[in-house]
């Protein structure tokens, strides 16, 4: 069984399977895309193509749902930390599977890409969301856009929402 919008489907899994968190694999990028595409459907997230992800499959972390009760595994979720800058990262690609909403997934996904920007002595993270009271749970604080980065612009530029972009820009001081 699948859950579907139009052509856009996710393999259907438990939404009480055990869970496991690991970083991205290159045979995980098809299912990385498609959870993506799911959302992206949706109009909630920006769609990422399969070559965007193979270039950057290293920045993401996943949590895997485990078969459960007859029903095959699969991808719980994912989130990346993308570095733009020697002073800032972003937290993109953040989409959890509709099964897996409301157990905690996407605040743990980012506390792992916040913990990874630690790590490596990062002092500031930030995303572009339209989920702007879920990352404030997570700590991070809504700025205006130009007060971002110019590396940011950069990246944006290719976008093909540039001109017309109602995206939030959260920003989160780790130090």
């Amino acid at each position: 069984m699948t859950l579907s919008l139009d052509s856009i489907a996710v393999p259907d899994i438990h939404p009480d399977a055990p869970l496991s968190f690991r970083k991205a694999r290159l045979s995980d990028i098809d299912a990385i895309h498609e959870l993506i595409g799911y959302w992206a459907a949706r109009g909630l997230m920006l769609v990422r193509s399969k070559a965007l992800l193979a270039e950057t499959i290293r920045d993401f972390h996943l949590v895997l749902a485990e078969p459960h009760e007859g029903r095959p595994g699969g991808l719980g979720g994912v989130c990346g930390l993308h570095m733009l800058a020697p002073d800032l990262a972003e937290v993109r690609g953040l989409a959890i599977h509709p099964n897996m909403q409301g157990r905690g997934l996407g605040r743990q996904l980012v506390a792992a890409c916040e913990a990874e920007a630690r790590a490596i002595d990062l002092p500031a993270l930030f995303a572009w969301t339209y989920q702007q009271g879920f990352f404030e749970k997570c700590g991070f604080t809504r700025i205006e856009k130009t007060n971002l980065h110019p590396k940011v612009w950069s990246e944006c530029q290719r976008c093909a929402f540039f001109e017309n972009c109602n995206e939030i820009a959260m920003y989160r001081e780790l130090r």
